[in-house]
């Protein structure tokens, strides 16, 4: 199929010189002359929608990092349509171009299919946004902070300070929680007390801590409330909102403060027990 191709491509080059040559050497210069005229036409007017491509991204929400990559493809369509302008004006069947560049993209697609895939998906989070340079996301069992969105691969970099570069493709597919959008976020945890304790004291210390926190927002209120009937120990629910940068200072502050409280009122933290009775 591609010598079929590049044969009627060979035809259609030769019937555009002699269609060319057709008005002798004069016809031939000013036809020449009139494609290279637009030529530079289709230059300026290339380099002038770039230019408002540029200030359109600047003044745009788009990541950087995409910028390269939405100005090269842009230039290269523009390319193509000046080379198929231009190859017009000189006679040349513009339909067997394309046929061979398609021809040629193709076999280029078929060798290159993960990157193509890894493509797609930079240009899925282009369209989404789902997260921007400096959030801390999970994405599928990967939490980090975003340092890089490339159109290939995204790079995180993790608490403990590992760099894991994560294919577009993967992240297109999974699923992405982003903790960083957000400026509120809520703590959340089980604190355990025994049955022995009563119910509202246990309550009124854990939404005293909370109160009493600086960081931990009246507005939604804090909540302490007897969640579950546990095998050992009574389980509350203690739920307390705060600044999304505050978030993991107010987790284990409240975590420190609580069995501090607990020991100076008595409340014990019990521990899975089992009792075990011998029949003589």
């Amino acid at each position: 199929m591609t010598e079929i191709d590049t044969e009627s491509l060979s035809e259609s080059v030769d019937q555009g010189l002699k269609a060319l040559f057709r008005g002798g050497w004069e016809g031939a210069l000013k036809t020449v002359f009139f494609a290279l005229l637009v030529l530079v036409i289709c230059l300026i007017v290339k380099r002038v929608v770039l230019r408002i491509l540029d200030r359109g991204l600047d003044r745009g929400h788009v990541d950087r990092s995409f910028h390269g990559f939405i100005r090269s493809g842009l230039n290269v369509v523009l390319w193509f349509i000046t080379i198929m302008i231009v190859a017009e004006l000189l006679g040349i069947n513009a339909t067997s171009l394309v046929a061979l560049v398609s021809i040629a993209g193709l076999a280029i697609s078929l060798s290159v299919q993960d990157t193509l895939a890894n493509l797609a998906g930079g240009l899925t989070i282009l369209a989404t946004h789902p997260f921007k340079v400096g959030d801390y996301v999970v994405i599928g069992s990967t939490a980090g902070t975003i340092r890089e969105i490339g159109m290939v691969y995204t790079k995180l970099t993790t608490l403990d300070n590992r760099r894991i570069v994560v294919p577009n493709s993967i992240v297109a597919d999974a699923e992405v929680t982003n903790y960083t959008t957000e400026p509120l976020r809520r703590v959340d945890l089980v604190i355990s007390a025994s049955y022995e304790a009563p119910v509202e004291l246990v309550k009124k210390t854990l939404q005293g801590i909370m109160d009493s926190h600086e960081k931990v927002l009246m507005d939604p209120p804090p909540f302490a409330r007897l969640n579950n009937h546990g095998e050992s120990s009574l389980e509350y629910a203690v739920r307390a909102w705060c600044e999304n940068a505050d978030y993991w200072d107010v987790y284990h502050d409240l975590l420190e403060q609580i069995k501090e409280a607990f020991d100076r009122e008595g409340i014990s933290i019990p521990y899975p027990q089992m009792e075990v009775s011998i029949k003589k």
